[in-house]
């Protein structure tokens, strides 16, 4: 006889749940062995209950209680395997809950062996997101990554600087317009404009306002 899955469900709707319960027990390698209503019955049955597997509903006792349920659980046990079953299909919904770790995500509707299969792939260690789950998680990774390599290119453009682009950078920071700057210098406001072409190529930005905003937001104000 090949080995049991064991297996907890967080549903609130009981007709659901009752049908979960039913295909998952008809499994020969699959049984149920706890149900819960909401996020914090499921956290309470996962201390005290051996298991393998956890179906997690999103919205129950609130709109967000199995990402919160997840959140506590994989906390204190990072091996926990834990499968959202959700109506919920936003590329909101799927990042938030994905990015608890939860090892897989399933839209509620999804044929009976798909959900069975992702069951065994889960216990297994893999992951079957269906296509969609997949594409927004990959698209989100994606601009993680250019976002990553945007502030990496940022930061070694502030490295590179000259003291009088920093110097420039530090007047633009303090709000100045290119003739106050030109005053402040004793310099001719073409000269101040050549000074802002060459600073805007450098950044790969049209406006100087991209770079201070920049500089603002990462709180590197203090190295000019």
């Amino acid at each position: 006889m090949s080995e049991i899955i064991k297996i907890m469900i967080a549903e609130d709707f009981s007709l659901l749940l009752e049908d979960l319960s039913e295909l998952i027990n008809a499994q020969e390698d699959m049984q149920v062995v706890a149900t819960a209503s909401t996020g914090k019955e499921m956290i309470d049955l996962a201390k005290s209950i051996e298991h393998d597997i956890i179906l997690m509903d999103i919205e129950m006792e609130n709109t967000t209680a199995g990402i919160i349920a997840t959140e506590y659980i994989r906390d204190w046990d990072k091996s926990e395997k834990i499968i959202y079953l959700t109506a919920h299909e936003t590329d909101e919904f799927i990042l938030t809950a994905m990015g608890t770790g939860a090892i897989d995500y399933m839209v509620k509707g999804i044929p009976d062996e798909e959900l069975l299969n992702h069951i065994r792939s889960a216990y297994n260690g893999h992951s079957l997101l269906e296509g969609k789950i997949q594409q927004v998680v990959m698209q989100e990774y994606k601009r993680l990554q250019l976002s990553e390599r945007g502030l990496l290119f940022f930061i070694q453009n502030i490295s590179n600087l000259t003291m009088t682009e920093r110097e420039l950078i530090r007047y633009l920071i303090k709000g100045m317009k290119i003739r106050e700057i030109a005053m402040e210098r004793s310099v001719e406001v073409v000269t101040i404009k050549s000074q802002i072409s060459t600073l805007l190529k450098k950044f790969g930005v049209s406006r100087t306002k991209e770079i201070v905003k920049k500089i603002n937001d990462l709180n590197l104000s203090h190295l000019f």
